[in-house]
């Protein structure tokens, strides 16, 4: 039952100041479910929150200070620490995913075909912010294509990035035995490419995901095009088998282009895990890794205890982050 009193109250202090959860955010406008008031009076509310001024520097997970500006709508004020930031940028700007992810699911199919480029880049996007990656095969059931698709997936394996097969249409029940154990406690963010089947996955772990969505197409005033923003899904026990672990699964729209833009060669060499046991071995101490004589990655290249795809990925970044004007 709704205490009018306490609406009354907040009608009363519009400026009152409250800290919540960015669960969803579509160009500068966000929806955060805020806690308002304090002590007794603390109500939890979902906001239409805006930032100060042009800056569009909050992403969906971000914890935020803010203030109401009416009863359900309120004002930015302040980020709190973030624990991780995952985000892609082209030369000219960045696009915040989320914040505060502890892993990442990368979606791929049997059907249809998946590109390699967009898989490496989102683990060395995990890699370099600190967050664990997982990949996960989804149509399973398309088993003409099984085969094929494993073989391909065994690169990632041996780099250690654990491959978990699914169905979400097929098998709703193995599915969901598979990926609520890995659910609980974390706060995961699914990436893919459109056709893989990630809405289908978020709709059989959050049953009530396609009515949130149109409920925060709504809020933010998005029309239809309820696929165009990320949101955040709360899991409870109340609504999944995750034995108490408070989790929240984020889901981001389908892209075919992953810029990183935004790491340095450093970082680079660092987020290609195969690198590290050949790192500081190489005869000069600021090698490259391109061309240079001596090197140990690239002798490892050779024979092949480091892919070639995954090298020529490493120059290919390397050269975009050299064309970064913002």
């Amino acid at each position: 039952m709704v205490d009018h009193s306490k609406l009354s109250h907040h009608k009363q202090h519009s400026n009152q100041a409250g800290s919540g959860l960015v669960i969803a955010a579509h160009g500068r406008h966000y929806l955060v479910q805020g806690k308002i008031g304090e002590g007794s009076l603390t109500e939890s509310l979902k906001l239409q929150c805006v930032t100060r001024g042009k800056k569009s520097d909050v992403a969906v997970g971000d914890r935020v200070q803010l203030k109401l500006t009416s009863p359900n709508q309120g004002v930015i004020e302040a980020i709190d620490e973030r624990h991780s930031l995952l985000y892609r940028s082209d030369q000219y700007k960045s696009k915040l995913l989320a914040a505060n992810v502890t892993q990442l699911f990368i979606v791929v199919a049997t059907e249809p075909g998946f590109a390699d480029d967009l898989i490496s880049r989102a683990l060395v996007a995990a890699e370099a912010a600190g967050v664990t990656a997982h990949i996960v095969l989804n149509k399973t059931d398309i088993v003409e294509s099984l085969a094929k698709t494993r073989q391909r997936l065994q690169l990632y394996a041996s780099l250690g990035y654990p491959v978990h097969e699914v169905s979400a249409r097929a098998f709703p029940e193995q599915t969901c035995a598979t990926l609520a154990p890995l659910l609980a406690g974390q706060s995961t963010i699914l990436i893919g490419q459109s056709g893989m089947g990630k809405s289908s996955l978020i709709n059989l772990i959050m049953p009530g995901a396609d009515i949130a969505v149109r409920e925060i197409s709504a809020a933010l005033d998005t029309g239809k095009h309820t696929t165009t923003f990320t949101r955040l899904y709360e899991m409870d026990v109340a609504d999944t088998s995750l034995g108490g672990n408070p989790a929240n699964i984020i889901d981001s729209p389908g892209f075919q282009e992953f810029g990183l833009y935004q790491l340095s060669e450093g970082m680079l060499e660092r987020a290609f895990t195969e690198f590290s046991p050949y790192l500081g071995k190489c005869k000069f101490y600021n090698c490259h890794h391109l061309t240079e004589p001596s090197c140990a990655v690239l002798e490892a290249v050779k024979e092949n205890k480091i892919s070639p795809m995954r090298h020529q990925l490493y120059v290919q970044l390397l050269h975009e982050s050299s064309q970064k004007l913002y």
